[in-house]
């Protein structure tokens, strides 16, 4: 009897979750469809103007502020996070370890406005030596501030590192011992070991790691307002584009939603579906990696 209403508890918790979900996206979705579908969800997702004022609504730059922040963070949270796990997986003694997880996982547990306030502060004031003593100036005006594509990508791949490394440790170390003692059997060295066998074997827990990580850049909304520069232009397709201020999807409904009319609120709901979407992307193709990883061991 007992058993049975731990089930039933157990099962009520898990189909609460569902709906909370189901809740959230049924809600989202209502209050934005009416304004993509007066403007047109082409006009919408593709328009370059975003102007509530004059009932303008194009979040075309936003999508891509937010594309190239999340893969700027990727390009430098990826290798460092991976290497990183490798390290403590396979290199690190037991005592250096132990003091390393603990530093790792207090990264997950500081607030976002904490590491938005270190961009502020440090990361931008570095972002701007470099434009103005290494570059020499070279930079439009409008970019010359040190709020920038780079700035928020340096911070967001901060953010990310925990999920990283945890995520792709646990997937190095489940990778059988076999594996590993076959490999040094033959003749290969330990690095050898590591990178011909332990990551091709852990590949799909090391893809859902970044997956997730992706994810966690793409909702990110406090620290990357206080470090993007929040202005809604589309930036260079050139290198010196990285110092271009941008806007986010999730900086926009942040910094929007608490004035904004009734047609505008709707605009910044349509604009979180398409947010919403794009995370359910990243989730179901961590599930599939995640799968396909188990099917292959």
């Amino acid at each position: 009897m007992r058993e049975r209403i731990i089930e039933k508890l157990i099962f009520l918790s898990a189909l609460t979750q569902v709906l909370v979900i189901v809740l959230i996206g049924f809600f989202v979705f209502k209050e934005g469809l009416p304004v993509m579908d007066k403007y047109g969800v082409f006009n919408f997702i593709f328009g370059n103007t975003w102007n509530p004022t004059k009932q303008v609504y194009g979040i075309y730059p936003m999508i891509i502020g937010t594309i190239v922040v999340t893969l700027g963070s990727l390009i430098m949270g990826v290798p460092l996070g991976v290497a990183t796990a490798i390290f403590l997986a396979e290199i690190a003694p037991g005592k250096i370890g132990r003091l390393f997880r603990p530093g790792i996982e207090l990264l997950a547990g500081i607030p976002s406005v904490v590491y938005g306030l270190f961009g502020m502060v440090y990361v931008k004031n570095l972002i701007l030596y470099l434009e103005r003593e290494v570059l020499g100036n070279v930079l439009p005006t409008e970019y010359q501030w040190g709020y920038s594509i780079l700035t928020a990508s340096i911070i967001l791949a901060v953010m990310i590192l925990p999920t990283i490394i945890n995520i792709s440790e646990d997937a190095i170390r489940s990778v059988p011992l076999e594996y590993r003692e076959g490999s040094l059997a033959l003749g290969a060295t330990h690095w050898q070991t590591i990178y011909r066998v332990l990551l091709p074997a852990a590949r799909s827990g090391i893809l859902a790691s970044v997956v997730l990580g992706m994810g966690r850049a793409l909702g990110e909304t406090m620290a990357v307002i206080m470090v993007a520069g929040n202005t809604v232009a589309l930036p260079r397709l050139s290198i010196l584009g990285v110092f271009a201020p941008v806007r986010t999807l999730t900086g926009n409904i942040a910094l929007e939603m608490g004035y904004a009319g009734p047609e505008h609120q709707q605009a910044l709901f349509a604009t979180g579906i398409v947010l919403f979407i794009f995370i359910m992307i990243l989730n179901i193709g961590a599930g599939i990696i995640s799968r396909k990883g188990v099917k292959q061991k």
